[in-house]
């Protein structure tokens, strides 16, 4: 056990225990910006990051430490959960963009569904060699309504052919396995027959293409399967229950990854401000852009405390429905947009030219119109703001469909 796990039950000496060791092992704010610039273009840069910040994460065991204890995970609690996402955020470390599907959306859909023999071969993986998957769920014409997928999977002996193709499968052209939802009967209602697998992405058959953005980056990939073949023993849940089953991956993007990702935006945005008081900054004379910046304030705080209940919820009652999920959704994609259009604004045309700025100073790291481009696509990614809209509406306010 690592000296920060042994000192897991006294949260405070355990905070304590995160920050110090950030101090030790973290990278430098500017070689951060530097590698997160390379996500997307330089992947052999970018992968090379990733596996070296998830090893350091591992010998201390922090990689996994939501996990259960028997799979390599530290067992901690929501609080510990908290405290590690928190002081991440603070010391800016690097984001594990690669292990996003390894460790947060694999883990809870196997132990969910998985045989032991089928954990046991999958998990260790994760834990103790951070092997990165990714997920192959949307296609062309199956995004938010994801029950359209047409991508087939056909029983031949004891193996299954997949011919199909996904589209936006983040970081895919680093993983070694995929999660995958395919059609196993056409015949029958759309989501009662579908089939959840596990692909090794080196089979023969499967084609990786990244997808160029118009910031210029290709974090996404479209994934071409022609007679890509699954054993049935990578079949997770029985044959035509896949909806079920991919039902527990999308509630893991609920939760922990929301508070990761809202923490680190609350710490740029605090970062900006202070570095603004220190320049001396035009915009903060502005009436109208004080008023906008304290706006923006105010909404992120609502977004952290929100996403603070939901985290309680999922904590008292896992398998509970609540409409809070296309609220934060909505209104996180929404804040994100309305700062980057502000940023774009008060840096004027100077600040269009900054690749990377140092984000310990406090900047924002990036270009801020592309950024703000690139929050768009954040908008659409995981259910348009339209379809959380008429979630709302009709499952939290109980209008109408028509």
């Amino acid at each position: 056990m690592s000296e920060i796990l042994a000192k897991k039950n006294d949260l405070v000496a355990f905070r304590a225990a995160i920050r110090d060791w950030l101090k030790k092992v973290c990278p430098p704010p500017e070689f951060v910006d530097e590698m997160e610039d390379a996500a997307g273009k330089d992947h052999a840069k970018f992968e090379k990051y990733q596996r070296d910040w998830m090893a350091e994460l591992t010998k201390v065991g922090l990689a996994t430490p939501h996990w259960p204890l028997e799979y390599g995970g530290a067992g901690l609690s929501l609080k510990h959960l908290i405290i590690v996402s928190d002081e991440m955020a603070r010391a800016y470390a690097p984001r594990l963009e690669m292990y996003v599907v390894s460790l947060n959306h694999l883990p809870p859909t196997l132990l969910a569904w998985g045989n032991e023999k089928q954990k046991a071969k999958y998990l260790p993986g994760v834990a103790q060699r951070g092997t990165p998957w990714c997920q192959g769920f949307s296609e062309p014409g199956a995004g938010s309504d994801l029950a359209s997928l047409r991508t087939r999977a056909e029983l031949v002996g004891n193996e299954y052919v997949i011919n199909g193709q996904k589209i936006w499968s983040s970081q895919s052209m680093h993983a070694e396995y995929c999660i995958l939802l395919a059609r196993t009967d056409p015949n029958v209602k759309k989501q009662a027959g579908l089939t959840y697998f596990l692909m090794d992405m080196k089979a023969p058959g499967v084609e990786v293409r990244p997808i160029k953005k118009s910031t210029g980056r290709a974090e996404f990939s479209e994934l071409f399967l022609t007679d890509v073949r699954i054993p049935v023993e990578d079949r997770l849940g029985e044959e035509n229950k896949g909806w079920s089953v991919a039902a527990t991956t999308l509630a893991a993007e609920r939760g922990m990854i929301l508070f990761a990702d809202c923490e680190r935006f609350r710490y740029r945005i605090e970062g900006l401000y202070k570095q603004a008081l220190e320049d001396d900054a035009a915009w903060l004379k502005d009436d109208q852009h004080r008023r906008e910046f304290m706006r923006i304030l105010s909404r992120l705080q609502a977004v952290r405390g929100l996403i603070r209940e939901l985290l309680e919820h999922n904590q008292r009652d896992p398998d509970g429905k609540t409409i809070a999920p296309p609220i934060i959704k909505f209104a996180a994609t929404s804040l994100e947009k309305d700062f980057f259009e502000f940023l774009t604004r008060v840096k004027g045309g100077q600040g269009q030219y900054m690749e990377t700025g140092p984000a310990g100073k406090g900047e924002i790291p990036g270009n801020p119109m592309l950024d703000y481009v690139d929050s768009f696509g954040r908008a659409i990614g995981g259910g348009t703001s339209e379809i959380m809209l008429n979630m709302i509406a009709e499952r939290g306010l109980g209008m109408p469909r028509d």
